[in-house]
């Protein structure tokens, strides 16, 4: 990589991105100005004043939990990891951003953590591959105790809540039990006492104590809920007893009037008494509800659920009102429309989305229902925004509204995998999954096939096209990059390599060409008569999935399988820039026309804004 030394960071500015499979994963701050929530292996703090997010970074895998002090002065979250090795706590103090103590103890998944009243204690819960609860001091960061967490090795534990008032007393959950615990400091034990349920069996994903811990409260799986005396240990009552909540209770959180709110696996939520669990409100949101927090004493909360949705509620109107939507799959693909850098779209497995760039806000969603979009481009009038379908179909639909314009039925028999459109807005090139080449020219409310041009043996997985029009060059799995005659409809010219090539790229003076694939290489060519020209180690481990270069093309950026956003100067051939921040493989990155953003996609449904560090050439 040439001059090692001098590569610097790349700024992150904004993530679009929210983990709602994370149970409890969103939370408020006690200074009741933060979103705390969990994307990947970054954990993300959003000022609900002004929208500006800091990350926190230390995991080296997904979050897979998060807790807050109730002081406020630290945040904790635990990851997953692979089997047979252990998966990280870290404790972070919230003022200075940084972290605090690394706790490295459970096997292959923290499972939960909750601390202690007065910031001594943190309790951490393993998985099930794990199956410990410890106790550790905070202060230290050094463990105190652990015990297995269930008396019988079926019985796994999947929750931990700590008491209101105690230091020394928490509850832990799970499939076919729940125990109160005690600490006895002076020995170094946890001592456990199950609590008896009669002969109900439940498998509990939830706790919540009310503040005066009288009582507590256990969601289960079954859609009721167990209320259980703290003191006794013993349960006090069940219910709904006629309608339960619907796929299981997922969140639960106590109001200071006594009344619950329960977040359902069936996207309601509801607010039912604490005393006889009826039901006084509901209302049914998008996606299994997984998290709810309170903002302060609760006149203001937040809901967060699987389909990466965040709404914001008050108190007395119950209104839901969309905080933050994110996409909840892969997004495969980025565009800008042509000159424009105030909006961009993506794509994913399930829609198609338009992006106010500055502010992060969804401005437009398209869905076609059960089908997954694999590719997008806008044409260049900026009318219509043209993608490609798994079902072999294009769709174009337009970018204000969403409408429908023109499907292109049967357009490739194995998926439309890439797609192109001319700058005479007239024509696309569309690759398929069969390794076809397709022209198709657009009418008023109609289209014709053109040419189809066979040569790739696998999936066409990126289509640039010519300023003149004229050629076009597709890249392909079957390891060819070939450049293309659009007049004649013939082959000009292959390249080949030992690689299932991702992407390629024209430098804007269109006499050379830029690829990237599985071979962690980036290849420069003559686009003249197909010779390699150099060679570049683009990446450490994995494959590079996409690369964009400048206007001006004295700079590209990449970004794979390694999770790394990297900027290259083009002619010389070094990296000046590396971005750190996604937690799943990059699948596309953009610069916006400006010069000003990069735009960087990922495989866990993130979407990263950075600072562009080469403005304007």
């Amino acid at each position: 990589m040439g001059n090692e030394q001098e590569v610097s960071r790349l700024e992150l500015e904004a993530v679009i991105g929210f983990n709602g499979h994370v149970y409890s994963g969103l939370r408020v701050h006690p200074d009741r100005e933060h979103l705390i929530y969990p994307l990947g292996c970054t954990v993300i703090l959003k000022s609900l004043k002004n929208n500006k997010q800091t990350f926190l970074h230390g995991h080296t895998n997904n979050v897979s939990c998060v807790s807050i002090s109730k002081s406020g002065n630290f945040i904790a979250s635990g990851q997953v990891t692979f089997m047979g090795f252990k998966a990280d706590a870290i404790i972070w103090d919230f003022a200075k951003k940084e972290m605090h103590a690394r706790l490295h103890l459970h096997k292959a998944k923290v499972e939960a953590l909750a601390f202690s009243p007065n910031d001594k204690y943190l309790v951490t819960l393993g998985g099930q591959d794990d199956g410990s609860v410890v106790v550790w001091n905070i202060e230290t960061g050094e463990a105190i105790c652990g015990s297995p967490a269930s008396a019988h090795s079926a019985g796994h534990c999947l929750t931990v809540r700590y008491s209101n008032l105690n230091d020394n007393v928490f509850v832990s959950a799970g499939n076919g039990t729940i125990r109160v615990w005690e600490l006895d400091l002076p020995n170094r034990k946890i001592r456990p006492t199950e609590c008896q349920t009669r002969q109900l069996k439940r498998i509990v994903k939830c706790i919540e104590i009310p503040e005066d811990d009288s009582y507590f409260y256990c969601g289960t799986t079954s859609g009721d809920i167990l209320k259980v005396n703290f003191s006794t240990r013993l349960l006090n009552g069940c219910g709904p007893v006629k309608h339960k909540f619907s796929q299981g209770v997922n969140a639960m959180k106590m109001l200071r009037t006594g009344d619950l709110l329960v977040g359902s696996g069936d996207g309601m939520l509801t607010m039912c008494s604490g005393t006889n669990f009826k039901i006084i409100k509901s209302v049914q949101l998008e996606g299994s509800v997984t998290s709810v927090a309170l903002r302060g004493e609760g006149h203001q909360f937040f809901v967060g659920t699987e389909a990466a949705q965040i709404y914001r509620f008050g108190y007395t109107d119950f209104k839901p009102e969309l905080f933050s939507t994110n996409h909840n799959s892969a997004v495969k693909g980025v565009a800008f429309p042509f000159g424009s850098s105030e909006l961009f779209a993506t794509c994913s497995a399930d829609d198609i989305r338009v992006w106010h760039a500055d502010t992060s806000r969804e401005v437009l969603r398209i869905s076609v229902p059960n089908m997954s979009c694999n590719a997008l481009d806008f044409m260049r009038d900026g009318r219509s925004i043209v993608s490609a379908w798994n079902d072999g179909k294009i769709r174009i639909f337009t970018p204000e509204t969403g409408r429908l314009m023109l499907v292109v039925h049967n357009a490739h028999s194995m998926g439309v995998m890439a797609i192109a459109c001319t700058r005479d807005c007239q024509r696309i090139v569309s690759g398929g999954g069969e390794g076809q080449i397709r022209v198709w020219e657009i009418l008023k409310g109609s289209y014709r096939l053109v040419e189809t041009m066979k040569e790739h043996k696998a999936s066409v997985n990126c289509i640039k096209i010519k300023s003149n029009d004229k050629e076009c060059v597709s890249a392909s799995s079957d390891g060819a990059c070939i450049i293309w005659d659009l007049v004649r409809y013939v082959r000009n010219q292959m390249v080949l390599a030992n690689s299932l090539f991702r992407s390629v790229c024209y430098h804007p003076e269109e006499y050379q060409i830029i690829t990237s694939g599985t071979d962690r290489k980036i290849g420069y060519w003559e686009v003249y008569d197909g010779s390699a020209i150099r060679e570049l180690e683009g990446s450490l481990s994995g494959a590079i999935n996409g690369m964009h270069i400048t206007q001006g093309g004295d700079h590209f950026v990449t970004g794979g399988d390694e999770k790394l956003v990297k900027v290259w100067h083009y002619s010389d051939g070094v990296v000046t820039h590396v971005g750190i921040g996604h937690s799943g493989n990059i699948t596309s990155v953009q610069i916006c026309p400006n010069n000003k953003h990069v735009i960087s996609t990922s495989a866990d449904g993130a979407v990263l804004r950075w600072r562009f560090p080469h403005p304007s050439t």
